[in-house]
């Protein structure tokens, strides 16, 4: 059998993975213990993160084409690569990376591709420090509820003041804001 029809299947795993990716980033992973490696991909897993180390020649194959090529043409396919792929949170890889490489000094973000863009280490870096969909999520509800919440707080007290009960109901609070005025 012909080395080109062992690697194709290679070539072919990853352009699978890198098809409906939204992020792609390369480290260098030399230096890692069994531990630290394990501990990575356990929390690259759970951000919904694929994790593999492929050979650079393989990964410049199946590059070529595509968005992720400006990887190849920055230079960062030399040296020992891993790549983390994420479909679902373009910023989840850097993240993580991110905030594993403080413990693990030995891991080193190369740079990557996010959203058809490519950004070296220092803007991966930047990257990372977005927070998760969830958090910006809640971080929007709660700016969302905020103004309501002080508003019934502030019929509750108009209501307390005038020697009455709190209203028990949205409607209650609205009758009670409306009286007031009307006098």
């Amino acid at each position: 059998m012909a080395k080109v029809e062992l690697k194709q299947p290679v070539v072919n795993e990853i352009s699978e993975k890198i098809k409906d990716a939204q992020a792609v980033v390369l480290v260098d992973h030399r230096g890692l213990t069994v531990a630290q490696d394990t501990e990575l991909r356990k929390k690259l897993r759970e951000e919904g993160v694929s994790y593999k180390v492929y050979k650079n020649t393989m990964m410049n194959f199946a590059f070529k084409g595509t968005d992720y090529e400006k990887l190849s043409e920055a230079g960062l396919l030399n040296g020992p690569s891993a790549m983390a792929v994420s479909t679902t949170d373009p910023a989840a890889p850097a993240r993580v990376l991110y905030e594993f490489a403080k413990k693990a000094k030995a891991l080193e973000i190369k740079g990557g591709v996010v959203e058809g863009k490519f950004f070296d280490a220092q803007a991966m870096t930047e990257i990372a420090q977005i927070p998760s969909r969830d958090v910006l999520l809640s971080r929007l509800l709660g700016s969302m509820q905020s103004p309501i919440a002080n508003f019934a707080r502030v019929i509750k007290q108009i209501a307390e003041k005038d020697g009455e009960e709190a209203p028990a109901t949205e409607e209650a609070a609205a009758e009670t804001a409306e009286a007031p005025a009307a006098e």
